[in-house]
């Protein structure tokens, strides 16, 4: 799989991949089930931020758990893995055809059971949660221009100790690229817009990793003492 990490030549991404905890046979068919879809397999996450996602979601404890964007399923298996056998996770999605090659596998992988998908605009799905503080972990990986809408409905549901984590944030490196031009990618646009409202909101904390495309990890301003990550 090409690294997705910017700036990480080939031979890196390969040992860094090699000094991990190696893909299991389920996994590695998915990726290379995505990868022989073409272009759009750039949509699919890299092995080592699923693997980061699943030993976040074990280090949190975490009980509900919220995907928006899902594709082929990787991303969400990931999460899953690392759920407990009564905790859940609430897939949002509005494709029917990417979505079916992640039920295939999400079952093969015995995590299906943990998993419920819904097909519709996030944005609606995300408004009949209740309004309390119930998410313990959420993934945005979704179209770029509605980033702010989810975080908005997000935050105000995450719970004391909750993690936000956001793909694509440094699109390539063309956040900081002078010659990118806002007016002819809407996508380049909608990053920049939502990398400066997150890091201008006083309700959040964040630090943003050179995971894959950029990952941002975002949690309360004044995290629980009692926090898994924060506790000393």
């Amino acid at each position: 799989m090409t690294p997705k990490t910017i700036g990480l030549s080939t031979e890196l991404h390969d040992y860094l991949i090699a000094h991990g905890t190696g893909l299991d046979p389920v996994t590695q068919e998915l990726i290379d089930v995505t990868m022989a879809l073409g272009d759009i397999s750039e949509m699919q996450i890299a092995p080592e931020q699923g693997a980061f996602m699943t030993m976040l979601t074990r280090l949190l404890g975490v009980t509900f758990a919220v995907e928006v964007g899902t594709f082929t399923g990787f991303s969400a298996m990931s999460i899953a893995r690392g759920l407990s056998s009564d905790a859940r996770l609430l897939c949002c999605d509005i494709s029917e055809e990417w979505t079916s090659i992640a039920c295939r596998f999400w079952e093969r992988a015995g995590v299906s059971d943990k998993i419920d998908l819904k097909i519709a605009p996030a944005v609606e799905t995300l408004a009949t949660l209740p309004d309390e503080p119930i998410i313990d972990l959420a993934f945005i990986d979704a179209d770029k221009p509605s980033y702010q809408q989810y975080y908005e409905a997000i935050v105000q549901r995450l719970s004391p100790n909750g993690v936000i984590l956001v793909d694509n944030v440094l699109w390539d490196g063309l956040v900081v690229d002078p010659y990118a031009d806002n007016s002819t990618d809407d996508n380049l646009r909608a990053i920049r817009a939502f990398n400066d409202h997150v890091v201008a909101d006083s309700r959040t904390t964040q630090v943003m990793l050179p995971i894959a495309d950029g990952l941002t990890f975002i949690t309360h301003a004044s995290p629980s003492p009692h926090s898994p990550l924060f506790s000393s």
